[in-house]
């Protein structure tokens, strides 16, 4: 299962977003830096409206959505690569994820401490990707020298390595993150086998205060320092960033659904900040869904984009990609606009494809395979 880590400084809310995010308590969550010391880890539901409606229609038993591991990573703070406030330790755990959630400070508190004393969200964004690129300017100096020797004897794969190094140097050296660097497709594969921090796909999540919550939803370039942030991100880092109030989620953990949803509308917010940034992060992680139905379950199975049939299929069990034949599909849309699958093959939408078809989210399918 892939994994999105939650990073940050200390006391943004990393902790208390993570419990949110992963409905528990696991994570202590206090006003001092490091209360976070070994990374907590939690399996998380994707909302997926749509589970709903299929199940509606089948008449299916039970519901089984995607879901995706979220990891609660310790703060860091200036000096980390150098080892500061066992920064060595917390950068390891950066490198073991496949994503990351970049907890920014939104918000104004007198009572919750800031480790630099005030409220700057682009300077803690700037500290948290310096202490990245700082490790990465070394793991990549120490890669290049390993690959010189083996590059001049003829080492195809030693070459490729050391002429990837040699263009990522001074990319690093000007302090951008590397998933920035202009790479061919080719060069951005090889770039995964060095594990490097700024390399990985990041969303950023402004934690606001409760009381800014539904117009910052709204509008998010209302809120000056929400605005601050997706400005610097997407221009600086190729990046997203969302608006979540990690105290409201916080609120929420222990609420059933129905609750939680009529708390959330009193705030004047239709939809919780942590469902979007879970869906975000799955689209982040290069992910999507497809649907099976039946009177048994309804359920979500999850694949990367780009992903052909078999493989897809193969995704349930290795027996359907081995005795692949050919998908029966539907996309949800027409599936649920017509009602049932009878009326979609009357009208034409209910296909069968083979194995050179690319699968799309929201596929409904059925597998025909003989093993």
């Amino acid at each position: 299962m892939l994994q999105a880590g939650i990073v940050g400084l200390p006391n943004v809310g990393k902790s208390t977003l993570f419990n949110a995010v992963t409905r528990t308590r696991k994570a202590e969550a206090a006003n001092y830096p490091f209360c976070t010391i070994e990374p907590n880890q939690g399996v998380v539901i994707v909302p997926d409206e749509r589970l709903a409606a299929l199940s509606k229609i089948s008449g299916s038993q039970k519901i089984v959505p995607a879901a995706i591991e979220f990891v609660d990573i310790a703060g860091l703070v200036k000096g980390a690569s150098q080892g500061e406030g066992l920064g060595n330790k917390f950068l390891s755990h950066i490198r073991e994820v496949d994503a990351i959630v970049h907890v920014v400070r939104c918000f104004e508190n007198g009572d919750i401490t800031h480790v630099d004393g005030s409220v700057d969200p682009i300077r803690d964004i700037e500290v948290i990707n310096t202490e990245l690129i700082l490790a990465d300017l070394e793991a990549v100096q120490r890669r290049k020298e390993r690959c010189e020797k083996k590059a001049k004897s003829g080492d195809k794969e030693a070459k490729a390595e050391l002429a990837l190094s040699e263009k990522l140097l001074p990319h690093l050296d000007a302090m951008k993150p590397a998933i920035t660097a202009d790479l061919t497709d080719d060069e951005r594969k090889l770039m995964k086998s060095f594990f490097l921090l700024s390399g990985k796909p990041c969303i950023y999540a402004c934690n606001v205060a409760e009381s800014d919550l539904a117009s910052a939803t709204k509008d998010p370039d209302k809120h000056p320092l929400v605005a601050k942030v997706r400005e610097y991100v997407s221009h600086s880092h190729a990046a997203n960033a969302c608006v979540v109030s990690a105290a409201i989620e916080n609120e929420l953990v222990d609420l059933p659904e129905d609750d939680a949803k009529a708390y959330l509308a009193d705030l004047g917010v239709s939809d919780s900040g942590v469902n979007q940034l879970i869906k975000s992060v799955y689209s982040l992680l290069g992910l999507q869904t497809y649907l099976t139905t039946g009177e048994k379950e309804t359920r979500a199975w999850t694949i990367t984009k780009g992903m052909k049939a078999p493989q897809a299929a193969g995704v349930i069990h290795g027996d359907f990609e081995r005795g692949f034949i050919a998908a029966q599909i539907v996309h949800f849309d027409d599936l649920v606009t017509l009602g049932s699958e009878a009326k979609a093959r009357e009208a034409g939408k209910l296909r069968i494809e083979g194995k050179d078809y690319v699968m799309r989210d929201g596929d409904v399918v059925e597998w025909r395979f003989n093993v």
